[in-house]
């Protein structure tokens, strides 16, 4: 199994706010840059380049919008266009992060990295943070909010074939995918992730099993395939206490621990090869501090730690 650790990481920047019902998401990349994202990184031997924040063009497809999904023609143009960054960053060695804006500019990040990783002949996984499912359709879905079906677009799902217009579709399977801390889904969206068979783990089984063995379960399906993996990264996969600059809080998620610990693994295992965190909103924040927590989830996921341990981790336990 090869290894991706890059000494470049791009970051992009992409304001989308209208795929969710609450407006501010917009200000989410810039309230990441301003708790000194790209200084931390760099303390942490990276090169990073900051593209700045993505301004889409006007869409010029001409496909019919579905008739439930919200805001689909201003969306589109930011899935299109991110799309075709997401490929340009990736093809470049860098490494990239997408700092959101809501969650439906998944559906343009992952597919362009899934065409690049496809290109190479790398299977790419996605590992889904987040208290809800975003498994959702046109069809399915109660709200009409595009960002709660960015997951099964990326899936391959019908219902939004248009979305990309003239650019490439690379989607994965439904057995690439791991939703992980859900505690929020819907009566019809639940029944297609059954369909599906996509794993998703929920707040029950972390409560009983611990996230470091279910992280590792993770991990080790993704290195026996010899794959690679994008980790999206939502705020509300925390607990609102920890992290309350989010316009879909939902209570009872992952602690600061457990979110930190997953991000530990994930640096010890090699296989991240790009990165979105999504849905910071930072009108409803406390003083920035959603903001500092994300970007101190995002260190320990490149690899900053308290004390130099050997990479990757192994469960023998220190000497007292």
């Amino acid at each position: 199994m090869s290894l991706f650790r890059p000494n470049r990481i791009a970051l992009l920047g992409v304001p989308v706010e209208i795929g969710a019902s609450q407006l501010g998401t917009l200000m989410g990349p810039d309230a990441m840059r301003t708790a000194g994202l790209k200084a931390l990184l760099e303390e942490l031997g990276f090169a990073v380049e900051d593209h700045g924040n993505l301004a889409p063009p006007k869409p010029a497809s001409e496909d019919a919008p579905p008739g439930n999904a919200k805001h689909y023609r201003d969306i589109q143009a930011y899935v299109q266009a991110l799309s075709a960054r997401a490929y340009e960053l990736s093809t470049s060695g860098a490494l990239p992060i997408f700092i959101g804006g809501d969650h439906s500019l998944s559906m343009g990040s992952v597919n362009g990295v899934a065409r690049h990783w496809h290109a190479q002949g790398r299977e790419l996984f996605v590992l889904w943070l987040d208290a809800h499912a975003d498994y959702n359709t046109p069809h399915t879905t109660i709200t009409g909010n595009m960002h709660g079906m960015s997951a099964a677009f990326l899936c391959g799902e019908p219902g939004l074939d248009g979305l990309l217009g003239d650019e490439p579709r690379a989607s994965i399977t439904p057995d690439h995918l791991d939703l992980f801390g859900i505690r929020s889904i819907d009566k019809l969206e639940k029944e297609l992730v059954k369909q599906r068979k996509v794993s998703l783990i929920d707040m029950r089984q972390i409560d009983e099993f611990g996230v470091g063995v279910l992280i590792r379960r993770v991990i080790d399906r993704v290195k026996a395939r010899n794959g690679v993996l994008h980790v999206s990264l939502d705020v509300d996969f925390l607990d609102p206490i920890t992290a309350p600059g989010v316009g879909t809080m939902v209570q009872g998620g992952a602690t600061y621990r457990e979110a930190h610990l997953i991000m530990e693994l994930l640096h010890d295992s090699g296989l991240l090869c790009s990165l979105d965190v999504v849905e910071l909103n930072p009108f409803l924040d406390e003083r920035g501090r959603t903001a500092r927590v994300m970007v101190e989830l995002v260190g320990s996921l490149f690899g900053q730690q308290i004390t130099d341990r050997p990479t990757p981790t192994n469960a023998i336990l220190p000497a007292e």
